[in-house]
């Protein structure tokens, strides 16, 4: 018998995403954002989470998509990652999914840019794909960025 795993999922772009359930710390609505002067364009800002100051990444930037539309707010998911809490910045939340680890494929080759590197792999669902997000990676900061520090 397969073995499940379960996903929280978000949108982004039109694009269905998950991230492993156990490293989504939680999901809230926008949150106003101290700007960061001089940190990358992927770093929306700071925002104070219960006294907790935690650094919110736009997924679409990140992702090198185009960007939300005037006036559309983004949702948060705060992941867990190995240096703390991280919030990524999505575009609507979806629902937790429990999914056949057999439906897993490696990611297609259509896939390419920096999404290729931040992308583990898929699962065919009956009406969509689901992409799976590598936390860590996605919340790294890319190598160009790192080399001037």
């Amino acid at each position: 018998m397969a073995a499940n795993k379960q996903f929280a999922t978000f949108f982004l772009n039109g694009l269905f995403f998950g991230v492993e359930v156990l490293k989504v710390q939680e999901v809230i609505r926008y949150q106003e954002m101290t700007r960061v002067p001089i940190a990358p364009a992927m770093i929306e800002g700071l925002i104070n989470l219960r006294g907790q100051i935690i650094m919110a990444i736009d997924l679409r930037r990140r992702l090198e998509m185009p960007m939300r539309a005037e006036g559309q707010l983004p949702m948060n998911v705060v992941v867990r990652t190995d240096d703390g809490a991280v919030s990524l910045l999505v575009d609507e939340i979806g629902d937790v999914v429990e999914i056949e680890e057999d439906t897993y494929e490696r990611l297609p080759e259509t896939i390419s840019g920096v999404a290729r590197e931040l992308i583990r792999g898929v699962y065919k669902l009956k009406e969509r794909l689901l992409l799976i997000l590598d936390t860590e990676k996605t919340v790294s900061l890319p190598a160009a960025l790192t080399k001037g520090a």
